[in-house]
């Protein structure tokens, strides 16, 4: 598993949008959890459900970590690299990244009102 690789909710619109942007912008490969392969399916957590995943040679990043990691490791966003870094020097930022990752999460029915895209799964076939 060579390319680093995004995995997500394929049946949220809120999900979809934001894979769907990393995925246009990046080297990054996404997979929705309807389409894992079974190498891939044994490194996620147990309930993997739960959030996305930045699955890379050397680890899972889940949640909030996930996120950080697609920006960060990607290139996405090049200064956010040096806020990361500093950031990780206060003990709060793990657990401010996760509260803010968690609250995105429970609201994505909100979310997917602003940016939305049919996720993978709803789509009739030929539809993009």
């Amino acid at each position: 598993m060579g390319q680093p690789t995004l995995v997500f909710d394929d049946d949220c619109g809120f999900c979809t949008w934001w894979a769907e942007y990393v995925d246009g912008r990046t080297d990054v490969r996404i997979v929705g959890f309807s389409d894992l392969t079974p190498e891939l399916y044994e490194r996620l957590p147990d309930e993997y459900e739960s959030c996305s995943h930045f699955v890379t040679e050397t680890g899972v990043h889940s949640c909030g970590a996930s996120i950080e990691r697609a920006l960060t490791d990607s290139g996405l966003v090049d200064p956010l690299d040096e806020v990361v870094g500093f950031a990780r020097n206060f003990e709060e930022y793990e657990r401010l990244r996760e509260r803010g990752y968690r609250w995105a999460a429970n609201n994505r029915d909100l979310l997917g009102r602003v940016v939305s895209t049919t996720p993978p799964v709803r789509r009739e076939s030929g539809d993009s």
